[in-house]
């Protein structure tokens, strides 16, 4: 039988969120399939992977100074020694520089490694430090990948220029387009209703962790400067910068106006009620919150940073500006809110090209290059 073992971090905010499509595919073709990750469910006895035959728990840590990498690379070499994969898939930077580290002897008997960058830490306007510390490793040990799989333009060029046997490009980890069912106009009045909304507001949307990598600070100077009452952004996330986000709001006077709802499951409901969707992240790979709104047919205003501008066609489906360019978000708000036909016209781009984002044509992406590896 052969053998496919999948590798990353850990289980629940990774290989159970992104891969179980690609698990599942393995598992179709008859294949055993293995999963290396750290177990980082609270509850340790809630780690259930489908479709997964073997779950080997190795301590593998997010900072690469910590013994614990150490060990999960002694652990994973023993592995790979003893089961003698086929393919091995690694994701995540800690997981993919062990996994290639620890692969080195199998592979010269022909296991080969896949790996999937899901945003290089260097990028254009990332620290220095990023790229003296991220940049000569990746270049390096791209020499022992046999396929290196990114996922937006920027970083497909400049993998391009490392010596993987193969770099391709896919469309992200794949979408659930099945998820987004258009609401009914009833559907819609029934949020805003909960919301408090008047027919004649303006309701934003924005979804992402309250740190200041997604840059919420500027959506709320925005809010300030568009100095329309009408206007409300409902920020849907939790993380360390809320109380400093809360502060700044009622520094500009637009407390009344800024909507922290915290961590929600029913985001797609809020989403499919919403006017537009705001996101000023300042670093991305490929964000599933920009395709989630996409798919609820929202016009976007985003940051024109990596990954954003593999998704946003500026003019079409939305405005993309510097992500400190507080203006630049007022106006793009203003000119998809003032124009009806825009903003439904924006709407229809957005629900096209999320097509191709879709779980179903990504998996496809993927048998193709998994067969290519066979």
């Amino acid at each position: 039988m052969k053998k496919v073992l999948f590798v990353a971090t850990v289980v629940r905010l990774h290989i159970n969120m992104f891969h179980k499509p690609f698990i599942k595919w393995f598992h179709d073709q008859g294949w055993q399939v293995d999963v290396a990750a750290n177990n980082d469910y609270e509850n340790k006895g809630e780690c259930v992977i489908p479709y997964c035959d073997n779950f080997y728990c190795l301590p593998f840590e997010r900072s690469p100074f910590k013994k614990g990498n150490l060990d999960a690379y002694f652990q994973l070499r023993e592995l790979l020694e003893k089961e003698n994969y086929d393919i091995v898939h690694c994701h995540t930077p800690m997981g993919s520089v062990i996994t290639r580290l620890a692969a080195g002897e199998t592979r010269k008997r022909g296991t080969k490694v896949i790996y999937t960058a899901h945003g290089f830490h260097f990028f254009k306007g990332a620290p220095m430090i990023n790229w003296l510390i991220y940049y000569p490793v990746e270049r390096i040990l791209a020499r022992r990948t046999d396929l290196l799989i990114t996922m937006n333009q920027e970083d497909y060029r400049r993998a391009k220029t490392f010596k993987a046997k193969r770099i391709a490009l896919v469309n992200g980890v794949g979408l659930d387009l099945n998820k987004f069912i258009e609401a009914t106009q009833e559907e819609k009045q029934k949020v805003r209703r909960e919301f408090r909304l008047k027919d004649e507001d303006i309701f934003a949307i924005s979804v992402a962790q309250l740190i200041k990598r997604k840059n919420h600070m500027v959506l709320i100077q925005a809010a300030a400067k568009l100095h329309n009452p009408h206007f409300h952004l409902f920020i849907c996330g939790d993380g360390v910068q809320e109380a400093e986000l809360k502060k700044k709001a009622k520094e500009l006077g637009v407390e009344h106006q800024i909507h922290f709802l915290g961590f929600r499951k029913d985001v797609y409901k809020i989403s499919s009620a919403a006017d537009l969707f705001l996101f000023a992240s300042l670093q991305e790979g490929l964000p599933v919150a920009i395709m989630e709104a996409m798919a609820c047919g929202l016009p976007i205003v985003a940051s024109r940073i990596r990954g954003n501008i593999d998704l946003i066609d500026s003019g079409k489906g939305g405005y993309l500006v510097h992500p400190m360019n507080v203006d630049g978000f007022v106006k793009g708000i203003q000119k998809i809110t003032e124009n009806k036909e825009r903003l439904e016209r924006m709407k229809r781009y957005n629900l096209e090209k999320v097509q191709k984002y879709g779980i179903d044509a990504v998996v496809e992406q993927m048998a193709g290059l998994y067969q290519s590896m066979m």
